[in-house]
């Protein structure tokens, strides 16, 4: 069974306006460009592939604001639900971005989901740490979550982890609210990103759970994490991520 991952991060009950969350996206996809070539494009989706090929769309304020204040994609006080994708016909050479803003509603949260390539030369390019550690970034600074990583789904199903605190990836983000992270143990690295949290980066090769080395690793950081009280759960989590 291949070893897919995803990017998303989460944060609890936070009205914003349509003007707010369009500032936010643009900000988010100004950021994510730089990571890679594939984040050059991006089409809205449709029913059909010749029809979605003809829904490119310049991710600019102006165009995400009209986005969410029409009706596709605003969804009253359960805010604004928007996806796009980068063009690529080949299955997994691309990705697709998720959104779920603007809701002061709980369950579920906000987030800002991004499937990653998983196929290609693509993959090969993005699935390396300094890659999602930019993308990561890109997804803290633009939507100020609580929480969000790098997730193994193989690892996230292996160890079947509760619904409600983050998930353990690759790589994790968790906010300063959440507390300090404790000191853990080689290879991994933490990273501030600038004053909102820190950034968890557990392997700087790609993580895989083929290698037990990785889980073992993997399970030691989310004791030590769990121990220091960062993975307190909350009741703005109780479903699970899409």
């Amino acid at each position: 069974m291949k070893e897919t991952f995803y990017a998303g991060v989460y944060w609890p009950a936070r009205k914003e306006s349509a003007e707010e969350c369009a500032r936010r996206a643009e900000l988010f996809i100004h950021l994510l460009a730089p990571c890679d070539p594939i984040y050059a494009r991006w089409f809205e989706q449709a029913n059909s592939l010749k029809k979605a090929l003809q829904l490119q769309f310049e991710p600019t304020y102006e165009t995400f604001l009209r986005f969410f204040k029409s009706k596709k994609y605003n969804e009253g006080s359960f805010g604004f639900s928007f996806s796009a994708w980068t063009g690529h016909k080949e299955d997994g050479h691309g990705g697709v971005v998720m959104l779920s803003c603007g809701s002061a509603v709980a369950p579920p949260p906000n987030s800002c989901l991004l499937e990653l390539p998983h196929a290609g030369p693509e993959e090969q390019r993005v699935l390396t740490a300094p890659v999602l550690t930019g993308v990561l970034r890109a997804l803290v600074l633009a939507w100020e979550p609580d929480w969000g990583g790098v997730i193994s789904e193989r690892y996230r199903d292996l160890r079947d982890e509760p619904v409600g605190p983050p998930y353990t990836g690759w790589l994790m983000y968790l906010s300063r609210r959440r507390g300090e992270v404790p000191p853990l143990p080689a290879p991994v690295r933490v990273e501030p990103v600038e004053d909102k949290g820190s950034l968890v980066i557990l392997t700087p090769e790609r993580f895989t759970v083929d290698d037990p080395a990785h889980v073992a690793l993997a399970d030691e950081v989310r004791a030590l994490l769990d121990r220091a009280g960062l993975l307190k759960e909350s009741s703005a989590y109780s479903s699970t991520p899409s």
